[in-house]
């Protein structure tokens, strides 16, 4: 069986506004081939963003409704990954993936596979528990898409639970210590926690490193191609796994390449250039620009308050969270490399990418 992955971008008005992806559909796509759909809406990106869950409560609705099915059963099988915050001149967007059979010989090209973890009791948030369903959701997704070798994947976009106050009241109610009561904090160990699940399936990190202790604290351990976004809106992991196959047909392809720190534009370069981009040096001119289908980053203000031994303000400013300014920075960054702002920036990389930098990953067609 020969498989297609495609994947479309298209732009919101609002997080709930789905109407571009409802003209997909009017367009030809086939609703029950989608598999995923990302999203960068324009809420804050934190504990309290319910911009992520308004547009997977829409995007669930509409899903429903052409597919004369429930809600409940579209999230069950779709995975929703809604990534909040938009700052500086990121551009809200959805990235809609589907997979469909074809008659094409396979050529090799973009592969795409989806897996789930069970719901996490609160006490699992962050801790060993959750590394470990996230590393098997990952081999179960890399099995989907038919990934046999961890170097054939490229990406790996997990969205995951965090802890509220109602949860880990739950947990005490039943005489069980989360890994804090901070919610804030414990969007950074979801995040974490995931990335080293990953980290563990792709062989990039040996089960005797991991412990809890080591989650959100030991940053000599990353993975070079997880991406975790943590969210209200969900209690369980929902795994995204890209890579090249060779069973696969298509124009698609990605790349990846690590930034190891917040203005590492040529990681981007590289990046772009292992998708078939020619960046010649600059920015990726017009044409060039309209053959990438999505670039997908992390962005994480560094841990000793320094780029390239200068000083940053991110983790000292009490009005803008962090991870804000980080999107931003990071964001014009590669903007500027691509030449377009619809582009999924998300921050927060405990354990993605090393201190202060993190995974970059390009999908583009080919010339």
């Amino acid at each position: 069986m020969t498989r297609r992955a495609a994947l479309h971008r298209v732009p919101m008005a609002h997080p709930g506004d789905v109407s571009a992806v409802e003209a997909l559909i009017d367009g030809g796509l086939d609703p029950s081939a989608i598999v995923a759909i990302l999203g960068k809406t324009e809420g804050n990106g934190c504990v309290n963003d319910f911009t992520r869950a308004y547009a997977v409560a829409e995007l669930g609705t509409m899903l429903a409704a052409r597919l004369r099915t429930t809600r409940e059963a579209v999230l069950e099988r779709v995975a929703m990954v809604m990534s909040g915050g938009t700052e500086g001149g990121l551009s809200p967007h959805f990235l809609v993936l589907s997979v469909a059979e074809t008659e094409e010989a396979p050529t090799g090209a973009l592969a795409i596979g989806a897996a789930f973890t069970p719901a996490f009791r609160p006490e699992e948030i962050g801790r060993m528990a959750q590394v470990e369903a996230t590393a098997a959701a990952v081999r179960q997704a890399m099995r989907e898409a038919g990934l046999s070798r961890p170097e054939e994947v490229h990406f790996v976009q997990v969205k995951c639970p965090l802890l509220t106050t109602a949860r880990v009241a739950e947990a005490a109610s039943r005489g069980r210590e989360v890994a804090t009561a901070d919610t804030y904090e414990s969007m950074g160990l979801s995040r974490g926690a995931s990335a080293l699940g990953v980290a563990l399936a792709l062989e990039e990190v040996p089960r005797t490193a991991l412990s809890d202790a080591a989650i959100g604290r030991d940053l000599s351990l990353w993975s070079r191609r997880a991406s975790a976004s943590a969210g209200v809106e969900l209690t369980r992991n929902e795994v995204i796994v890209f890579g090249m196959g060779s069973g696969w047909a298509g124009d698609l392809a990605i790349a990846h390449d690590v930034m190891r720190d917040g203005i590492d534009l040529p990681a981007v370069q590289r990046a772009l250039a292992g998708a078939g981009l020619d960046t010649g040096g600059g920015q990726l001119d017009p044409q060039a620009a309209e053959r990438v289908v999505a670039l997908l980053v992390k962005a994480e203000p560094s841990s000793s308050g320094e780029i390239r031994g200068r000083r940053h303000i991110m983790a000292d400013d009490s009005d803008i969270n962090a991870t804000r300014h980080a999107r931003a920075l990071v964001g014009g960054v590669v903007a500027a490399a691509v030449g377009r702002t619809d582009l999924f920036v998300s921050g927060g990389a405990e354990h993605q990418g090393p201190d202060g930098g993190g995974p970059v990953a390009v999908i583009a067609r080919r010339g």
